[in-house]
C-alpha cells in the first residue's frame, strides 16, 4: 500500500533550506546523483556502496522514512550518500541553482506517488518548475531517469520532458518504453511489480544543449497534458 502525503497541504508549502554537498559530503567534488521519492532508501543504499566515487542524495517528502533511511545509512556507514526531507517543488531549486556546473550528473525518479486524476495535476511531483531546474542544473549529456508501473502516472511525465524540448532519448533507444533498468539496483517497488510479472515503464533521457523554456510556456503546454484514465482510477 503507498502512502500517500498532500504536497499541497500548509505544512508541505513551507520552504526548507537543504544543505549544500560541501556540508554533508567529505569529498563534494564528486559527481552527484540525485534520486527524488527515494521513500524508505533501500535502492540508493544498495547503490552507494557500489558506486563510492559519486555522492548521492535522495529526497522524500514524508519525513519518518527519511529518519529511518538516514539511521540504516549511518549504520553502513556510507560517507557518500544522504537522505534529506523537502517537498521538490518548494525546496530543491534553490539547492539545484547553488550546485556547482556540472555537479549534479543523473537524476531518478522512480515509482512516484499516483496522482492520477487531472485535477491532482499540481500534487504530482515533476511539475514544470522542477523540471526548468534540473534541466538548468544539467549539462548536456548528463542523464534523467523516470520509471513507474503505472501508465497513467508516467505518461504526463515523459509528455512534460518532451515538451521542454531539454532532453532527448539516447539514440539506441528506439523502443517505446526501456527494457532494462540501467541502475544496478532496483527499488523495492520494482522487484515488488517484477515478481508479479508486471511491467515496468522506463525512459532514460539524455540533457541536450538546447535552452530550458520559459515557465510560463511550459506551464501553458502542461494544462494541456491531459489524462484520460481517471475513470480506471476513480479511489486515488
Amino acid at each position: 500500500m503507498r502512502q500517500h502525503v498532500n504536497p499541497l497541504s500548509r505544512f508541505f508549502q513551507l520552504p526548507r533550506p537543504l544543505p549544500s554537498p560541501e556540508e554533508i559530503f567529505e569529498q563534494s567534488s564528486r559527481p552527484l546523483h540525485l534520486d527524488i521519492g527515494c521513500a524508505r532508501g533501500g535502492f540508493l543504499l544498495g547503490l552507494a556502496p557500489l558506486q563510492p566515487k559519486w555522492n548521492h542524495v535522495g529526497v522524500e517528502i514524508r519525513h519518518p522514512l527519511v529518519l529511518s533511511a538516514e539511521r540504516d545509512r549511518q549504520e553502513l556507514e556510507l560517507d557518500n550518500l544522504r537522505f534529506l526531507f523537502c517537498n521538490v517543488n518548494v525546496s530543491l531549486e534553490e539547492w539545484l541553482d547553488a550546485l556547482p556546473r556540472d555537479q549534479l550528473q543523473w537524476v531518478s525518479i522512480q515509482f512516484p506517488d499516483p496522482w492520477f486524476k487531472r485535477r491532482h495535476q499540481k500534487r504530482r511531483v515533476l511539475q514544470p518548475s522542477l523540471l526548468i531546474a534540473l534541466a538548468t542544473a544539467l549539462q548536456p549529456g548528463r542523464e534523467l531517469f523516470i520509471q513507474s508501473d503505472v501508465l497513467s502516472v508516467i505518461e504526463p511525465m515523459v509528455m512534460l520532458i518532451e515538451q521542454s524540448n531539454c532532453f532527448e532519448r539516447p539514440r539506441d533507444d528506439s523502443q517505446a518504453w526501456q527494457r532494462a533498468n540501467p541502475l544496478p539496483v532496483p527499488t523495492e517497488r520494482e522487484r515488488y511489480v517484477l515478481d508479479q510479472g508486471l511491467q515496468v515503464y522506463r525512459r532514460l533521457y539524455q540533457r541536450n544543449d538546447q535552452q530550458a523554456p520559459e515557465l510560463s510556456s511550459l506551464e501553458a503546454l502542461w494544462q494541456q497534458v491531459d489524462n484520460s484514465s481517471e475513470e480506471e482510477h476513480p479511489d486515488c
